[in-house]
């Protein structure tokens, strides 16, 4: 099969045969029909997060399956389904108390004295978070997909394997924001404009949106964005302690910078909570003003939006489908494989939201 393979750092990936495995008991074969290129996918590729390569990256996708394991009962040939990076195994402390987005057991990967999902020239591929999806087919453990409705077009169901589950569930999981609570959100990207549909479905009473970049605020309007601020042109604490009247009470940072992490804190209210999203790169310290802590501040952390995949992308495919998501704005564009390279140079000058790589 044909993928986009990484061999080093900071270089451009190569459209290359692959040799793919046959599925063992528990897993599944999916051809690929659509990938997001996400900006988690550019941190691996320019080595904001150490990997081991060669790997083939992508982890946003959606597809048709091909064929199943022997122990496989929950899809079956030509069931579409909807892939996810946070593969489960359902009997760790995590699974068992409901926070299955930080499941990391080994057994979800094939063994070392095991053939190897993904080779070339006899050499191992290491597989991208249980995934690899820029690939014409994925051979993933049955506990990383989700199955999904078959009216659903899947270049849109295929957001929802990231960038949707991350924005919306760490609005309606991780921070439970409730009807009426005022909310901003930092970075109007693929998840940052997720997390802001996501405000709007929980029912927050005013939902203000920054970015430095004009197009997307305005995109975020069709999200959800009740207010706008130009990261630019004015200081986004000053404004939206101003807009507000002291603060929010939710704030979402979805960039994943030091300084913006820092703004999220300083614009909410005291009893408020400031989320992380954005993936900080490994060594990053974040600085806050310590007493502010005993006016019941919170700043926490979010995992693809502390998900239950299974249950919520199904739910998700009925919101798009029932007006309620707006996935359709969301694509900047689709690329066929040979073209990723173009799509993560659009994420890195960030005009874009989602690229789509189409496999048919």
């Amino acid at each position: 099969m044909k993928a986009a393979v990484l061999h080093e750092v900071s270089k451009p990936l190569e459209i290359e045969d692959v040799s793919i495995s046959k599925p063992q008991a528990r897993e599944v074969l999916i051809r690929t029909v659509a990938a997001g290129i996400c900006h988690s996918d550019l941190h691996f590729q320019n080595g904001s997060y150490p990997y081991f390569l060669p790997t083939i990256l992508g982890h946003e996708s959606a597809g048709v399956v091909e064929a199943v394991g022997s122990d496989v009962t929950y899809v079956k040939p030509g069931d579409h389904v909807i892939t996810c990076l946070s593969a489960f195994c359902g009997h760790c402390e995590y699974c068992l108390t409901g926070r299955m987005a930080l499941c990391q057991e080994p057994e979800l990967q094939r063994g070392m004295g095991e053939e190897p999902r993904l080779s070339q020239n006899g050499k191992p591929i290491a597989q991208f978070l249980n995934l690899s999806s820029f690939a014409e087919c994925m051979l993933v453990h049955e506990h990383a997909l989700a199955k999904i409705r078959d009216d659903m077009p899947l270049d849109r169901a295929a957001l929802i394997g990231c960038g949707v589950t991350t924005g919306v569930g760490a609005v309606i999981h991780t921070a439970r924001v409730e009807p009426g609570a005022t909310v901003a959100v930092i970075g109007c990207g693929g998840v940052g404009l997720s997390c802001i549909n996501g405000a709007e479905l929980a029912g927050a009473g005013r939902i203000i949106a920054i970015d430095t970049i004009a197009s997307k605020l305005e995109l975020a309007k069709k999200f959800g964005a009740t207010d706008v601020v130009n990261a630019s042109e004015s200081d986004p604490v000053e404004m939206v302690r101003e807009l507000t009247q002291g603060g929010v009470h939710y704030s979402f940072e979805a960039i994943g910078l030091k300084v913006t992490t820092e703004q999220a804190w300083k614009m909410i209210r005291a009893g408020g909570t400031a989320t992380v999203i954005g993936m900080i790169p490994v060594g990053t310290q974040i600085e806050i003003h310590g007493p502010e802590l005993l006016r019941e501040k919170r700043l926490q952390g979010s995992s693809m939006g502390s998900n239950r995949f299974r249950v919520d992308m199904p739910r998700f495919v009925d919101f798009y489908l029932a007006g309620k998501l707006h996935l359709d704005d969301m694509i900047s564009g689709h690329m066929e494989l040979h073209s990723v390279n173009d799509g993560f140079t659009q994420l890195e000058t960030g005009e874009v939201a989602r690229n789509v790589v189409m496999f048919e």
